[in-house]
């Protein structure tokens, strides 16, 4: 409200809310208040917010009547009566009464005199009571006079002891003259506690009151002068550069003067730290250094915060702690066969390393790295051998980085320095031997920050590991007890040293069969408990397995299957969350119905049914995959046109095969000046996916002879072999990887070159005993095994041409 609006103007609602009222006139109206005390002679502001409060002060300014203050003993309780009030308050004059935009209340009001709440009066909307005034003795005694005196003086000595203290204050105590109204202004103006203030306004006695009050300054003073005292000496300690330190140095002088200075725990509690965390000699020697240093150092100095950093992290290692480890090889196979499903190499593998590790502790273990496509455990493979030896398992993943400092850590001296990936991980294991996955390593990064893979030699290396200096903490950390396991899909990724220094265990892809165990012994029930299903809810049996497996995924490993499990699952947990079943069974016809069409199909007996289409094998960083060689001829100028974004060894690849079908023409039955004057177009299909290597040439010589004679290649064979200009068929690598692609793609028969037969025993059992293998030594055994004759090929064209 402004100042034009007069008090009544104020309650639009004041005649409405006290209508009807009739107060005596020997009783005042009390408005409670929480942690105030007004005194006589005070104005002060009051904040109302209860509706008899509200409904009191507004019926005392339509009937202009004074209200009485009194003070709750409890600020807690909300309605408080009688017993909950003071029994002394001071009567006082409504000046203003505003109603704020936002709904409170406020008041304005002049304490006039004291009183005592005598009894109070029932049967209105407002507290009511019969004062006692209590007026202020007429004669003023000497002690009274002289304390009156003193208490000015010791009042004006406080205020000079304030820090900018408005002058009107000490203006306005020189000028009174009446003690009762001295001590009650002394009183209102001083920071004590609203009960301290409560105890003045209840001393009638006016020496007693004065004693009180000269009493609480006397307090005050103390604090006041001990203040300033504080603040004058930390001021001489600082020069201009530390004025914005000011308050942490106040805190500390304050400190240092109540004996609470808790830096001095804080370095105890760091010296018994260092002296339990078993430290190697020069570790703990520069610890205890630094330590001293923290000591002597002043908590507002910029080095401090990083020293008291390096110092937890320092003590916070496990220099000495060690996990016993429980080597039990019966137990270690029975958790290897509970997490995984074949992968028979890789197992006896694992078991041969647990025994030498269980025989010889003391020798030092040979780095694994776990190498395959992505989804064939290589993880969960790294949890197994910390499980069967009892051991904490940690994980650093190495993809994208491409900053040293991240396995060596930054230097302690800049800022948000830390340590590197190997240290915090080791700090996180809490325990010197963890099990520790390197994971991705075959994507490493190398910047102009260092190169990672480098900083890797020396934790990979037991002759150096034991004496691992990290960068951010300056001392020799011992990593010979841990672990470490690397895992990478291609193992080309992997720099030469670092590979050097780690024995490669390659874990294969899948083939279906062993696709159909895993999903029914881990990814089934897995799937199930993350879809809140029990098995008496759903059951899928295996043909739909088959079915997911056959014509939804075509991977090495395992993950698109569990996607693809889980739809199925997701969409049964629909049907019985809205009660359409209790139960579901999931067969193989209603695959299609909840994943659609079939994604993929054999595409072998219709790429190969016309001449100069052949079935490649490939190998790719996920795995083995199948790829066609499609050739054709137009009228031209013998030019040889290549398509489908090949690399330059695959084109030599194409240029090679040409050249030597041209060279065996005679042999081929082929018409060597029809070929001059023909252009041949070679092309392999998915052309957005970049291809090369040489292995793709007995496939390109097959697709050209095929084309070049009229006979269609058989549909269930695939190749794979390099190729020589004298028409030998050279070995590759790889084998592994595409044969299992073959037998995913539904082939039946695969030719490989002769000098590939050694890498036979590293294919899959469930793989070798689905495929019929060919060793070639030269394209002309290529060409007898995989060339229909002429006559069945146009038998079969036309026949697909009638139908």
């Amino acid at each position: 409200m402004t100042d034009e609006h007069d008090t009544q103007a104020n309650l639009p609602n004041a005649e409405s809310t006290t209508e009807g009222i009739q107060l005596p006139e020997d009783v005042l109206i009390v408005v409670p208040v929480r942690n105030t005390v007004l005194f006589p002679g005070m104005v002060l502001p009051l904040a109302i917010g209860r509706e008899r409060s509200i409904a009191g002060a507004q019926e005392a300014v339509r009937s202009e009547r004074r209200i009485g203050i009194l003070m709750q003993r409890d600020s807690d309780v909300e309605s408080p009566g009688p017993p909950d009030l003071c029994a002394v308050g001071t009567v006082a004059t409504i000046l203003r009464y505003i109603t704020a935009e936002d709904g409170t209340h406020h008041l304005i009001c002049r304490g006039e005199q004291r009183f005592r709440a005598v009894d109070y009066v029932e049967g209105f909307p407002f507290l009511v009571t019969r004062p006692e005034l209590i007026r202020e003795p007429p004669k003023i005694s000497t002690e009274v006079e002289a304390r009156a005196r003193y208490l000015k003086q010791r009042a004006i000595e406080a205020l000079e002891l304030l820090p900018e203290t408005p002058p009107q204050i000490a203006a306005a105590i020189q000028q009174v003259e009446i003690p009762g109204r001295l001590s009650d202004l002394v009183a209102s103006f001083m920071d004590i506690d609203a009960n301290d203030k409560q105890e003045v306004l209840d001393c009638i006695d006016l020496q007693k009151r004065l004693d009180k009050v000269l009493d609480l300054l006397g307090q005050r003073l103390e604090v006041l002068r001990l203040t300033k005292e504080l603040t004058d000496q930390t001021r001489e300690k600082m020069t201009e550069q530390q004025r914005e330190y000011m308050l942490r140095e106040q805190l500390n002088t304050i400190r240092r003067e109540l004996g609470e200075d808790d830096d001095r725990s804080d370095i105890a509690e760091l010296q018994n730290a260092i002296a339990e965390a078993g430290m190697p000699e020069e570790a703990e020697k520069e610890a205890r250094k630094e330590l001293k240093r923290l000591e002597r150092m002043s908590e507002s100095a910029a080095e401090h915060a990083m020293l008291r950093t390096w110092l937890d992290w320092m003590v916070a290692l496990p220099w000495s702690k060690l996990d016993d480890e429980r080597i039990d090889i019966k137990r270690a196979r029975q958790i290897l066969d509970e997490d995984h499903h074949g992968l028979d190499k890789v197992k006896r593998r694992i078991v041969e390393f647990l025994a030498v590790r269980k025989l010889n502790p003391a020798g030092r273990s040979p780095i694994l790295c776990l190498v395959g496509p992505p989804g064939v455990g290589k993880t969960s493979l790294g949890k197994s051998i910390a499980r069967a030896l009892g051991l904490r398992f940690v994980r650093a993943s190495l993809g994208g980085v491409h900053d040293e400092a991240e396995i060596r850590g930054h230097r302690r001296t800049y800022i948000g320095a830390l340590p590197g990936h190997v240290i915090q991980s080791v700090r996180k294991a809490e325990t010197r031997n963890p099990v520790f996955m390197l994971d991705e390593m075959d994507k490493l990064g190398a910047g102009f920050h260092g190169d990672p893979a480098s900083a890797l030699l020396e934790v990979l290396d037991p002759e150096q590991n034991s004496t691992f200096r990290d960068n951010y903490l300056g001392v020799d950390f011992d990593l010979s007890r841990v672990l470490f396991i690397g895992t990478a899909n291609v193992l080309d990724g992997i720099p030469g040293p670092l590979r050097d220094r780690m024995e490669v265990i390659e874990i294969p892809g899948y083939t279906d069969e062993e696709k159909l165990q895993i999903a029914r012994r881990y990814l089934v029930p897995r799937q199930e408990e993350q879809n809140g299903l029990s098995d008496r809810q759903v059951e899928i049996d295996e043909n739909a397995l088959a079915r997911i497996i056959r014509d939804y995924t075509r991977e090495s490993g395992v993950r698109n299957l569990e996607r693809e499990i889980g739809a199925v699952l997701r969409n049964a947990a629909v049907r019985i969350a809205e009660g359409v079943e209790d139960s579901v069974r999931i067969g193989e016809d209603d695959v299609r119905r909840i994943l659609g069409a079939a994604r993929f199909e054999s595409e072998s007996a219709m790429r190969t049914s016309v001449p100069g289409v052949a079935t490649g094998l490939a190998w790719t960083p996920v795995g083995g995959d199948i790829l066609f060689i499609e050739a054709t001829r137009s009228l031209g100028k013998g030019t040889l046109i290549l398509t489908g974004q090949l690399g330059e060894v695959m084109r030599e690849s194409a240029q090679a095969a040409l050249s030597l079908v041209k060279s065996n023409a005679e042999k081929l039955g082929v018409d060597i000046k029809q070929l001059s004057e023909s252009d041949i177009h070679v092309h392999v299909p998915a052309g957005a996916i970049p291809k090369d290597g040489p292995s793709a040439g007995v496939a390109m010589y097959i697709a050209l002879a095929s084309l070049l004679t009229g006979c269609t290649v058989r549909s269930d064979l695939a190749m794979t072999g390099e190729i020589s200009l004298r028409g030998l068929v050279l070995p590759i690598g790889g084998v592994k990887e595409k044969c299992l692609a073959a037998a995913r793609a539904g082939i039946r028969t695969v030719m490989l070159p002769a000098r590939n037969r050694k890498d036979l025993e590293d294919i899959p059992k469930s793989a070798r005993d689905a495929l019929d293998f060919v060793w070639l030594e030269t394209v002309d055994q290529a060409v007898e095994k995989a060339l229909c004759p002429a006559e069945s090929s146009r038998s079969s064209t036309e026949s697909r041409a009638a139908g």
